[in-house]
């Protein structure tokens, strides 16, 4: 036999019953939640996309026990699953957490991390092909005051400027050495440069990283691609997808052009940000993984960042 039991007879201790000690928390919620999330594509478009959810809210209430998580996560499951992340969406939908907890909590926090997917073109070849960035989108509602931030994780190539002029040096000593007893001609130089013999050495390069967080000032948003097209755009060697040797010789060209030490990185990226009317306080951390080093380089800035 099956008993159907009737909800509104089931206990509930959150409510019933007095905590053990009382007294409001600053925070409570949840961590780790999955849910799909909607993002601009940068294409003109929306990207559905796996997502790592944090909230909370105050418990202001001292005498409360607790608060009612299955109302933050049917609302996240609602407003994210149907509303592309924006500035003013993240607003109405923090607005709506702290209404469903009326006469418990007046403030709220928010984190979503997910990979943005974008579509990037060789260099020189017809190809294209796609980039992961991890991106984290973090807003918060303090007694009515609404604030967010945004960040993304930006790869990219870095030549050792130091390197690169001790490499010129031991190809200066070997041309001298190789026609120490001859005027060349232009066409024997240009033989010797084409050969095994005119690189005695190349600069140490490295794969490194950017990671950038930023404050979007009031009424302002900020596409996450166009956050990550400025780093991209201040650093000029992002990492390649699809690449023929066309596309390879032209990003070594551009690390040529572009040497520079993890502090040259985190300059030129706060000129691009510093740029933006659109940002408010950022937080910069550029870091090369060294092939000279066990060890990284890095190098950090922020302005008005809180957090």
């Amino acid at each position: 036999m099956n008993t159907v039991l009737d909800n509104t007879c089931l206990p509930d201790v959150a409510t019933g019953a007095q905590p053990d000690a009382g007294g409001a928390l600053d925070w409570v919620g949840m961590d780790g939640i999955d849910l799909p999330v909607h993002c601009a594509d940068g294409q003109g478009g929306a990207l559905t996309v796996p997502a790592r959810v944090s909230v909370q809210v105050n418990l202001s209430d001292p005498s409360a026990r607790g608060i009612h998580m299955s109302r933050l996560y049917l609302a996240l499951e609602k407003s994210l699953g149907e509303q592309t992340l924006t500035p003013s969406g993240l607003c109405s939908l923090l607005h709506a957490l702290v209404a469903s907890h009326a006469g418990l909590s007046n403030r709220v926090r928010l984190r979503v991390a997910y990979s943005q997917l974008l579509k990037r073109r060789a260099l020189v070849s017809d190809n294209a092909g796609w980039r992961a960035y991890p991106v984290t989108v973090e807003a918060q509602l303090l007694d009515e005051h609404f604030s967010v931030q945004m960040g993304c994780e930006v790869t990219y190539s870095s030549t050792c400027p130091a390197s690169a002029a001790l490499s010129r040096q031991l190809n200066q000593q070997r041309f001298d050495g190789d026609f120490a007893d001859t005027v060349p001609s232009p066409r024997a130089v240009r033989e010797w440069l084409g050969s095994g013999r005119g690189m005695a050495a190349t600069p140490h390069a490295q794969r490194s990283t950017a990671t950038v967080m930023v404050r979007l000032a009031p009424g302002f948003d900020l596409p996450i691609s166009e956050l990550i097209d400025a780093v991209e755009g201040a650093l000029a060697t992002p990492v390649q997808t699809a690449v023929k040797r066309e596309d390879e010789q032209a990003f070594a060209k551009l690390n040529a052009e572009n040497l520079m030490f993890c502090e040259d990185a985190a300059r030129r990226i706060r000129g691009a940000l510093d740029a933006d009317e659109r940002i408010a306080g950022y937080r910069i951390r550029a870091a090369h993984h060294e092939s000279l080093h066990p060890h990284d380089a890095v190098a950090e800035v922020g302005k008005k960042f809180l957090g």
